[in-house]
């Protein structure tokens, strides 16, 4: 039976070199984002959230990107949530995409504000109508007793909102503003590719190599 410690495999399909990528960090990321969609990645867009309390203690979830540009990268979620009010004290994340298949990691760094209520309101009217009941019947993050309540309250916010499902006031977008982008390329004997943008106080990028 093989061990945990013997669990490893090369990574040698690609390589991330300086000459080859986008002197901006957003264009070079959409790059990468394009070619998993064209792989058809389970989840392309599924990244890892890590925030921290004030007092430090980290955590992380995983969420779906659902937008991003040269202001930021946005995902949605319950204000009320347990990162929310991490977010809400600490307003600073750190976001996380692993791509396995193409042997590529992009790790983002940056201060977070809330998205306008009229980008909310517009993503949230976009959803299927099951997740805006949704929004409306889960607690998220906090102690319920058991799957019936969740039911009862899917079933009471579908009796009170049959048709039309406003947008919760606690539910909206959160914008994570990139100061640091790092995009990690698998090469062979760990000599792996990094490449760390760090944006500069005009607003363009600055680029270094990082040892694997």
């Amino acid at each position: 039976m093989t061990t945990l410690a013997e669990l490893r495999r090369e990574y040698a399909s690609r390589a991330l070199n300086e000459r080859d990528a986008n002197a901006d960090a957003i264009d070079q990321f959409k790059i990468w984002f394009n070619e998993a969609l064209e792989a058809q990645l389970l989840d392309t867009n599924a990244m890892t959230l890590a925030t921290a309390t004030p007092a430090g203690e980290p955590a992380a979830r995983t969420v779906l990107l659902k937008g991003f540009d040269r202001d930021g990268f946005v995902f949605f979620t319950n204000y009320d949530s347990a990162k929310g009010a991490e977010l809400g004290a600490n307003p600073r994340a750190c976001l996380h995409f692993f791509w396995a298949e193409l042997e590529r990691q992009v790790r983002i760094t940056g201060a977070v504000t809330k998205t306008s209520a009229a980008e909310s309101e517009s993503y949230f009217q976009s959803r299927p109508f099951e997740s805006r009941i949704g929004a409306w019947a889960s607690p998220q993050s906090r102690a319920v007793a058991d799957r019936e309540q969740l039911e009862r309250g899917f079933a009471e916010a579908l009796e009170q909102y049959p048709i039309d499902v406003p947008r919760p006031p606690h539910w909206g977008g959160y914008r994570v503003m990139p100061e640091r982008i790092e995009f990690w390329q698998g090469r062979t004997s760990r000599l792996h590719d990094r490449l760390l943008y760090t944006r500069t106080p005009d607003g363009s990028w600055s680029r270094s190599r990082l040892a694997p």
